[in-house]
């Protein structure tokens, strides 16, 4: 709506609402509806045409309502804020954020710019997928791209091949892959003993499961990492912020305000900085993944949880006659989480996972986790939960390319993940 001139002589002050003796109706002052005009210009309306401009008028207001704020929510964070894909999408001004953050997201999408024959359109077709960085098109398969961002195959081989080139993809040697891995951060669990037999905590550019029955701590430990992860680095933490995927309806704020007054930190901001969504079934699921891809820059994301991982997928895909589609599609949902943690190696990916009996198993325990070798090849490292005495948990490292098995006892507290 376009500003008019004040209207000195009649000593309005703008912003306020006043009778418009012209049009004989309420305006706004400093405003102007698009029908103010014609009412001038043809006489004072009838009655009708009176209740039917404003009518209109309320529907431009709506309208206008709409495209500034599409959450249709509040600005508290409460889920009203929640859009209709379950990711909480409040308006981020730039002077909420950090500015190394703000330099870093547009040095990212600079550099996409910079390849060749990207232009405007092109550009923000790539941001509109979730491309916005030379890794994210350098480690995306062409498929992908192509079926995301619907460019053409010749100009997606183009992309990727230079993105590849200015970032030197290829082989390097041992002692590079090590002083890569010498600065990889972790994030605190609250436990000493399972953050040692961790390596120091769960640690970013990998994918951690978590699997074991129920009530074996599983949520509990995610809830508690989503305050962690917030931590000054000194402390364990990041100095991050959290998106959670909950795929069984297990959060719960209130959890989250115990674990942050035990460690003295402001509740609210802790709550402001999970960025939440929930998922209603795996297509739901796969979704938020995805959409996640445009929110780590942003949100300065440096964790992303999904509760349960196997849940929805064993819900939909019945009988054996679907297995291999349902293996197919977890194993490409496994995999986009892993190119978020690859693109992002300050960015640390935790799922949880349910367990099945083998029915064949007489001795020993016949609980495995659900999803079978896809799950189990696509997670980097995978602990095994168990109940304990009372409040305690027991965790054992089942597979890890760098640790050895070891077993970790940890209690649940009312103010969270503790020393066993």
């Amino acid at each position: 709506m376009a500003k008019v001139v004040e209207m000195n002589n009649d000593g309005f002050v703008e912003g306020e609402e006043y009778y418009c003796p012209e049009c004989k109706r309420n305006h706004t002052k400093g405003k102007i509806y698009k029908d103010h005009l014609k009412y001038i210009l043809n006489g004072v309306p009838s009655e009708d045409e009176q209740i039917t401009a404003e009518f209109e008028d309320a529907n431009e207001e709506y309208d206008t309502l709409e495209l500034e704020d599409e959450s249709y929510g509040n600005d508290d964070g409460s889920e009203d804020d929640i859009n209709e894909d379950g990711i909480d999408e409040q308006e981020i001004n730039d002077e909420d954020i950090d500015e190394s953050i703000i330099d870093d997201r547009d040095s990212c999408i600079n550099d996409v710019k910079s390849l060749p024959g990207v232009g405007e359109a092109t550009l923000t077709k790539l941001i509109k997928s979730g491309f916005n960085s030379l890794e994210a098109i350098a480690y995306t398969p062409p498929s992908i791209i192509i079926n995301e961002s619907g460019l053409g195959e010749k100009t997606t081989a183009k992309l990727i091949k230079a993105s590849m080139e200015k970032l030197k993809i290829g082989f390097k040697s041992a002692e590079d892959v090590w002083e890569h891995r010498k600065n990889i951060a972790r994030i605190t669990t609250g436990s000493p003993e399972l953050d040692e037999i961790l390596g120091g905590g769960v640690e970013t550019g990998s994918i951690i499961e978590f699997f074991g029955e129920f009530r074996t701590g599983k949520t509990q430990i995610m809830h508690q990492l989503c305050v962690n992860v917030q931590l000054p680095k000194e402390l364990g933490g990041l100095e991050g912020n959290a998106l959670y995927i909950d795929t069984e309806g297990t959060f719960r704020p209130e959890r989250i305000i115990q674990m942050a007054e035990s460690l003295d930190l402001d509740a609210k901001k802790v709550l402001k900085n999970i960025i939440f969504g929930r998922a209603y079934n795996s297509d739901h699921q796969i979704i938020l993944v995805k959409e996640a891809a445009n929110l780590i820059k942003e949100r300065n994301i440096k964790l992303i949880i999904v509760d349960s991982l196997i849940g929805h997928f064993r819900s939909e895909y019945i009988g054996r006659g679907t297995l291999a589609n349902r293996q197919q599609t977890i194993n490409q949902h496994i995999h986009d989480l892993l190119r978020l943690a690859d693109i992002h190696s300050d960015l640390a990916v935790i799922v949880t996972n349910q367990v099945q009996a083998k029915p064949d198993v007489f001795y020993g325990n016949p609980l495995q986790a659900a999803g079978g070798n896809v799950v189990a090849h696509g997670s980097t490292i995978r602990i095994y939960l168990r109940k304990g005495k009372g409040v305690q948990r027991v965790a054992k490292i089942v597979d890890a390319p760098n640790l050895p098995e070891g077993e970790a006892v940890f209690s649940i507290t009312e103010e969270g993940i503790k020393e066993g």
